[in-house]
């Protein structure tokens, strides 16, 4: 299950890896034009608009990457599919169609339908896309239907299975979406250990897209509270308005930038460029825009443990500053831009504290996470299953080009037992991650014999050979004589 939910986490980093640079441009906009959002300047439109695009589309580019990620052939079909799941289920859950099928009028559907194209249906949708690609890719359907056989098939499978998940969300989603709005509701009149309790939930079910529901008694007028709204028009109590916004400061401007850093120090060496790239620019975005997404989604499904501790962070972030009345706000989120907007306020409350908060937490978020990190191996970007020394001894023999990759591939394939024996190929940063049907039929010596360093057995049909830093070329000549 864990080797399950980390290929989720690998699955992710390819449209994680976007977001950073849309999440920069929408800040620079919005600090160009804070109260217009663009209506004021077409340079802070034209930067605010270009990062939406993708910001506000994250949850179509979890269904594509994870269908992607997850599929034994990395194949885009199995894209397609995930598009495909996702396109069903927010069409078949948007409120124009569940007032059709209720027959009301729109303005009376759930609340809950408005919010159904979050993350957590990107991801499923990705995920039963590669399930149906995995399966029915290879498919022989009969003459009479054979155009519609093998990868042809998948994106049918999946808008059927779709449908049915789509009928499971039609009943599940309002009722938990409604209670944790209760849940919200009552957890209001706790003072500072409710604020606490709302930032701990708040980052918990950012995976599933229901903080929606918490953020809507909390940040707007559902419960009457519209902490946002009251801080940003003046109407409220100096000290207490802003409380269930404050909080966040400390955490997205100072906390997970520190965190990225502990992931970047805890990396292994051959890893350490590449994930650097990723949590350098995913700690700017937190910092500078308060866009967090790309810095939680890189260790969210690789560390869950960690995104635990992280949740519990905010919560603690949330209760002391709202137990010492300090208050700022924001109107895009809780970075840079929006501190120094909202200090300005009548509302705010000694908002610069925050920044010695901050400081304290980058210290905790620092050291907890690199001592966590490492005490119990978490696979942090950078720290995927990876060995070192192989990594090390096979980049002199695969750094001569494809034509090697090639033969290498051929090689290997063969060893493996070919079409009749191999029923999938993927792979890591160093290894060809093999699922075969009997691993007697497995010639090791000969697989050995290209040079590779080792084999790791690892089940009875599962199988790892290590290839070193240069492991994507093989892998991709493998996939290219599956192919003929």
């Amino acid at each position: 299950m864990m080797n399950y939910v980390q290929k989720l986490g690998r699955s992710l980093m390819l449209p994680v890896a976007v977001l950073p640079a849309a999440a920069i441009l929408m800040g620079i906009g919005y600090w160009i034009d804070p109260s217009g959002w663009g209506s004021g300047n077409a340079a802070a439109a034209f930067l605010i608009k270009a990062g939406s695009s993708i910001i506000d589309n994250i949850p179509i580019l979890f269904a594509v990457g994870v269908a992607l990620g997850m599929s034994k052939d990395r194949d885009g079909s199995a894209a397609l599919s995930g598009l495909v799941a996702f396109l069903v289920t927010t069409t078949l859950l948007s409120t124009d169609t569940v007032a059709l099928l209720q027959g009301i009028d729109p303005e009376a559907v759930d609340p809950a339908f408005g919010k159904i194209g979050n993350a957590f249906v990107g991801i499923i949708s990705g995920i039963v896309a590669s399930i149906m690609y995995n399966r029915f890719s290879h498919v022989k359907l009969p003459d009479a239907l054979a155009f519609f056989s093998g990868k042809r098939l998948v994106p049918i499978m999946t808008a059927a299975s779709m449908i049915i998940v789509s009928a499971l969300l039609f009943f599940v989603w309002p009722v938990v979406f409604s209670g944790l709005v209760s849940f919200g509701t009552s957890i209001s009149n706790l003072g500072a250990a409710g604020a606490g309790l709302y930032g701990f939930f708040n980052r918990l079910l950012i995976p599933t897209g229901l903080h929606h529901a918490l953020n809507s008694v909390f940040w707007f007028d559902v419960a009457g509270i519209n902490d946002i709204g009251n801080f940003w028009a003046g109407t409220g109590e100096k000290g207490v308005t802003g409380m269930y916004q404050a909080g966040f400061f400390p955490v997205m401007m100072f906390g997970l930038p520190a965190a990225g850093l502990a992931m970047y120090h805890t990396a292994k060496t051959k890893r350490k460029k590449q994930a650097a790239s990723l949590l350098l620019a995913a700690g700017f975005a937190s910092f500078f825009t308060g866009v967090t997404e790309p810095m939680e989604f890189s260790f969210m499904f690789l560390a869950p443990a960690l995104y635990v501790v992280h949740a519990a962070l905010t919560g603690l972030s949330l209760f002391i500053a709202s137990l010492f009345n300090w208050t700022a706000g924001f109107g895009f989120s809780a970075g840079f831009v929006d501190f120094v907007l909202s200090s300005r306020l009548p509302l705010a409350n000694m908002p610069y504290m925050l920044i010695l908060q901050g400081l304290v937490f980058a210290v905790i978020y620092y050291f907890l996470f690199r001592f966590l990190i490492t005490k119990f191996q978490l696979k942090t970007p950078g720290r995927e299953d990876e060995d070192l020394e192989e990594a090390e001894d096979t980049n002199q023999n695969t750094k001569d080009g494809s034509d090697k990759s090639a033969v290498m591939a051929a090689e290997i394939y063969e060893g493996l037992g070919g079409d009749e024996n191999v029923v999938s190929v993927d792979n890591c940063v160093t290894r060809l991650r093999l699922e075969v049907k009997d691993m007697d039929a497995v010639d090791q010596k000969k697989i050995k014999a290209t040079g590779v360093p080792g084999i790791n057995v690892v089940g009875a049909k599962n199988i790892q050979v290590i290839v070193g830093t240069q492991v994507q070329f093989v892998a991709d000549e493998i996939h290219k004589i599956r192919k003929k």
